[in-house]
């Protein structure tokens, strides 16, 4: 969700329903060593609590270093530690879904985070994939070794780094997962709407759910999860003049947002929009709206331009229910993951990996 979850966009979620929203991957090394852009990003609206941190890294040095700053300087309530990205410039270093194949590696990653931030209290969870492929899974001896640190959680996304986002869950494998901890356990994979939470709980008897792609385009997603957790049963299904009125509110919250860092309010102004761009192609999907308009909703540069666009929408269509449980964001092949030279030839090895450490935050 690198990208994606900035305070716009958290916020816009927050205001749908209930539920920790965690901001986009942050680089340990880029905050220990003060990166502009990092810093940018680690900002949360003065209304979010609370404030979840995701945190990318594989020194554990390094780690404990990036986690004290942040307990220290009070920047968020949560951390949570991406072993889940299968982006091939993270698993060629051995960071991300890479990782956890290191074992011994992993584990001294996972408990210097824990013991940075046990004296404040601040909460560590552990998100991951079921390993690098079929035939290197981690999921089950990574999880007991999370748990063994003092995580307060583990997250699981029921796909290997291989699968990369193809195919489908393993929610079996989380139910595995499940049955092993004692930690809660949460699932990730596959909730396109609020009835598959429904039914992940109910498969693999988890905890809680994660939410990733399933809220691209759909934030209101969290309104109709927040419904089926209390058993009611209203889903949100939105004609395309909601849709229309929930767009210009992210648009506007994204130009807020970057009007507050900008050297100038229409520098703001154009950012945001550039920003909220790659967003069109979500909200809209499955709707009978024209490629031109499409394309010319994709290329705003300005709050006025949007609304003269919106304006040519029908705001009667009605929601295309056929778009229902249909997959959102990306959707790629699976693929042969990238790994360091000899990563899989010893797992004990707890070597950090050289050149291993991003500097640059945002996956």
């Amino acid at each position: 969700m690198a990208g994606i979850t900035n305070i716009g966009f958290r916020r816009l979620c927050r205001e749908q329903g209930g539920g920790i929203y965690v901001c986009e991957m942050i680089t340990t090394r880029a905050l220990v060593e003060r990166n502009p852009k990092t810093l940018r990003m680690i900002a949360f609206g003065d209304d979010e609590n609370p404030r979840s941190l995701q945190l990318y890294g594989t020194d554990p040095e390094i780690t404990a270093a990036a986690v004290r700053i942040v307990v220290e300087r009070n920047l968020a309530d949560h951390i949570d530690l991406n072993f889940g990205c299968p982006v091939p410039k993270v698993t060629r270093r051995g960071g991300g879904a890479a990782l956890p194949w290191r074992r011994r590696l992993f584990a001294r990653l996972v408990r210097a985070a824990v013991a940075a931030a046990a004296p404040s209290g601040v909460p560590v969870t552990v998100k991951m994939r079921k390993g690098i492929d079929d035939d290197h899974l981690t999921y089950v001896e990574a999880g007991l070794a999370a748990q063994e640190a003092g995580v307060a959680a583990v997250a699981l996304h029921g796909r290997t780094a291989s699968q990369r986002y193809s195919g489908t869950a393993d929610w079996d494998a989380i139910a595995t997962l499940k049955q092993a901890l004692d930690v809660p356990v949460l699932g990730n994979g596959d909730i396109w709407e609020a009835d598959d939470a429904l039914r992940m709980v109910a498969h693999t008897g988890v905890d809680g759910v994660v939410i990733g792609r399933g809220c691209l385009g759909r934030p209101w997603l969290f309104a109709d999860l927040e419904a089926a957790f209390n058993g009611r049963p209203e889903r949100r299904l939105p004609i395309l003049g909601e849709v229309a009125v929930t767009m210009r509110r992210h648009a506007e919250l994204l130009v807020d947002q970057f009007t507050a860092g900008a050297r100038s309010p229409a520098r703001g102004e154009r950012d945001g929009c550039t920003d909220f761009r790659k967003h069109v192609a979500w909200y809209l999907k499955g709707f009978p709206v024209g490629g031109e308009l499409r394309r010319s909703l994709a290329m705003i540069e300005s709050l006025a331009q949007l609304d003269d666009l919106l304006g040519k929408l029908d705001p009667a269509e009605p929601f295309p229910v056929t778009a229902l449980g249909q997959p959102r964001g990306r959707t790629n092949s699976p693929g042969k993951v990238s790994l360091p030279e000899g990563w899989l030839a010893s797992r004990d090895d707890d070597t950090v990996p050289e050149g291993a450490e991003m500097d640059d935050s945002g996956g």
